[in-house]
């Protein structure tokens, strides 16, 4: 199976809809109703028809972009922390700490480490210390 990349701004949209309650059949109905209105609320700087424009596009990667998860393109620092707050509930100086090239001592869940490998680009080197006490590191290069 291929794994979908999409920018950033597409991993937040998604990502905010998820971190708000919308499941992924809820996301994929109106994505295919091509309404995106009920969304209007949940971020004034999001234009959600983006995701319409994207599935229009080829509606399979779009499905499987929600269904199987995504790459994202390119990872900046900011756009890290942004994903780990969206996406898993983490928080910088409570749940890692921020460095000069990326972040240290995440602590994640094995299911949930495994879709963030997915998930981080090809720009992001993750290292991971021992599984008893697992913390990881991402450096973006």
């Amino acid at each position: 199976m291929t794994i979908n990349r999409i920018s950033l701004p597409t991993a937040y949209m998604i990502e905010t809809l998820r971190s708000n309650g919308i499941s992924d059949d809820q996301i994929l109905h109106q994505i295919g109703e091509r309404d995106v209105t009920p969304w209007d609320h949940l971020d004034s700087n999001f234009d959600f028809n983006h995701l319409v424009e994207l599935a229009d596009q080829d509606r399979t990667s779009f499905e499987s972009i929600i269904q199987d998860g995504y790459t994202v393109k390119f990872v900046t620092i900011r756009g890290l922390q942004t994903l780990l707050q969206l996406k898993f509930k983490k928080q910088a100086d409570r749940d890692y700490q921020v460095t000069e090239t990326g972040i240290s001592g995440l602590q994640l869940e094995e299911s949930d480490f495994t879709v963030l490998k997915q998930l981080l680009s090809r720009n992001c080197k993750i290292q991971e210390t021992l599984p008893a006490n697992k913390r990881i590191s991402i450096e973006l290069v």
